[in-house]
């Protein structure tokens, strides 16, 4: 027998089935492409760069010399595994200036911001937009290849590697999610280019946290069905029905501009968050960037996130 709370959550995948906004089998990842949990053997190796500071890095990845901006923690300690945290940039911008729009100065996580390659218009993007191109079909191998490298390099948490990013960039972790869903603990996406994300079946529930302002103009937070853009609602709402989450939404915080929203109940502790800023625009929560609310940190609250989201969780988080 059914209890009440399993009745619902079958009938909302339903209906995000009937709606088209769930697959039917589990996204393939690319050969090469490293979908599972490795041990990292970096721990002890000297650090590429000195703690406190962001520096230029490169990796060939497919034959291709990829860049990216590489942070490690002020208290980072060689034989201590900190949390990992790639985050991609938005149409047009750079991994310099992700990395200073995120600021990702949190004790013991590591961050690393990749540079996407040049799309249909000459700006760099990254997969799964209109305007992204064959280039950026190597992009998932260069970010497995990316993390690999850093799990070598550096005394990664296997357990506790984030996807994030804004605009491009948080939507190209959300399909990363579908596919690396054993290798990563969670993702973080703020206002996110969702082109054509009508769902997945990815092979673990996947926590998820993400933010978007109801004032964004570039990304309407009510979808713009012409350009195949989902509701951002629907799109949490879908993401909660594939994590197998059978309460919520409730919301959990609540100020002047900013409501946060949390579907619980899922699998091994897994959540699903979603902050709505009223009449936030297509900006970084928290950031120095103009109209940029100042109510949460999307920065601050990711990092807390992942720490409380582990890939195999000890105990669930609490709300």
């Amino acid at each position: 027998m059914f209890s009440p709370a399993s009745a619902r959550a079958i009938t909302i995948a339903a209906a995000l089935a009937a709606a088209g906004l769930v697959a039917a089998t589990p996204a393939a990842a690319q050969p090469g492409i490293v979908t599972h949990p490795i041990p990292t053997t970096g721990c002890g190796a000297p650090p590429p760069a000195t703690p406190g500071t962001d520096v230029d890095q490169t990796l060939v990845s497919g034959g291709v010399t990829r860049d990216y901006v590489l942070h490690l923690p002020a208290d980072y300690r060689p034989h201590r595994p900190d949390a990992l945290v790639v985050v991609f940039h938005g149409r047009g911008k750079t991994d310099q200036s992700q990395a200073a729009v995120t600021a990702l100065t949190q004790p013991r996580t590591i961050a690393v911001y990749p540079q996407g390659l040049p799309g249909t218009k000459g700006e760099s993007t990254f997969p799964g937009a209109p305007y992204s191109t064959a280039a950026q079909d190597g992009d998932p191998l260069f970010v497995s290849d990316l993390i690999t490298h850093l799990q070598r390099t550096l005394c990664v948490d296997p357990a506790r590697i984030m996807l994030a990013g804004k605009s491009n960039g948080g939507a190209f972790a959300a399909l990363l999610a579908c596919s690396m869903s054993e290798r990563i603990a969670a993702i973080a996406v703020v206002s996110g280019a969702l082109y054509g994300q009508h769902g997945c079946a990815p092979k673990r529930p996947v926590p998820v946290l993400d933010f978007h302002g109801t004032g964004d103009t570039t990304i309407p937070y009510d979808g713009d069905p012409a350009r195949d853009l989902p509701a951002i609602p629907d799109w949490v709402a879908q993401w909660a029905a594939q994590d197998r989450c059978y309460r919520g939404p409730r919301t959990f915080f609540q100020k002047a501009d900013v409501t946060g929203l949390v579907w619980s109940a899922c699998p091994a502790g897994v959540g699903v968050v979603h902050y709505r800023i009223a009449g936030g625009e297509h900006v970084w929560p928290g950031s120095t960037s103009d109209g940029a609310t100042q109510t949460i940190s999307a920065t601050a609250l990711m990092v807390s996130f992942l720490w409380r989201h582990p890939l195999s969780p000890g105990r669930p988080g609490r709300w």
